[in-house]
């Protein structure tokens, strides 16, 4: 039995466990997680734990058992003036972006709700699994304001445009069944089996290839914000690329001995 090694980041309401290669960042801050500047620096700081650790290979985004993440913390921006937004925003972007860059396959594990900031950090994932009793949304307009840490970008990418104005306009959540419906998780399982059911698919990918994962995540995110021969030029460079990788010589070699599916890749 593997032993968790846990890495801490500068608040007590965000940590990263590590075993058998994937990497958790955990979101612990009762009772509904609120994702307050602290703990949107700390998920910065997790973001770039992972990325620099050899031994992460694929990455799942945890609230707990209860909630994923309600939002972000209302009292405290309850009190900032425009000023104090001014210069805030540009940095929840930033932390955000950040978890969305981690160059390895990452999966949000929701339990409970996902709301405003809370649903804006799961958009960052790759995968998004929830619970049959899952919440997500957009809620901000209820407050006067509008997404901020993405959802009025990344959504639309993931659900279309006509979808993501509905929720943003709206401000109304969505169940899981919809939100399986419309694009926005990509697979519902009961509540108590969210967290065993991320750790089931990120298994697969960190026993893969991981330069070969890392270029496809590159060509795939990037090749979206582009013209498609821009994008198709990048692929071609991508894919060159990780001939220079022994795991792709141990994939073909494999391949050609045994039939697909069972290299044993080395991650180099």
């Amino acid at each position: 039995m593997t032993q968790i090694r846990t890495v801490e980041t500068s608040t007590e309401h965000v940590r990263v466990e590590i075993e058998d290669g994937i990497a958790t960042i955990v979101i612990d801050r009762p009772k509904m997680n609120p994702l307050d500047t602290a703990v949107q620096d700390a998920l910065g700081e997790a973001a770039a734990i992972v990325t620099a650790d050899a031994e992460v290979r694929a990455v799942i985004i945890y609230g707990g058992e209860k909630v994923f993440a309600a939002g972000a913390d209302i009292k405290e921006m309850e009190t900032m003036s425009y000023t104090d937004m001014v210069d805030r925003a540009a940095v929840i972007q930033e932390r955000f972006k950040a978890v969305a860059h981690i160059p390895k396959p990452t999966i949000a594990a929701i339990t409970g709700y996902a709301l405003g900031a809370g649903c804006e950090l799961a958009l960052c994932a790759d995968f998004r699994i929830v619970g049959s009793d899952a919440k997500l949304g957009q809620p901000e307009i209820l407050l006067g304001v509008i997404p901020g840490a993405g959802g009025s970008q990344r959504l639309p990418r993931l659900v279309g445009t006509a979808k993501a104005k509905d929720l943003v306009f709206s401000g109304r959540m969505v169940d899981a069944e919809e939100a399986l419906a419309i694009g926005l998780v990509d697979e519902v399982v009961e509540p108590d089996q969210v967290y065993a059911a991320a750790r089931a698919r990120a298994a697969t990918y960190a026993s893969g290839p991981a330069y070969a994962l890392r270029a496809a995540k590159e060509a795939i995110d990037r090749g979206m914000e582009t013209d498609l021969d821009t994008a198709l030029a990048m692929e071609a460079m991508l894919f060159a690329g990780v001939f220079a990788t022994q795991d792709r010589q141990i994939g073909m070699t494999s391949f050609v001995q045994d039939g697909p599916g069972k290299a044993k890749f080395i991650a180099k």
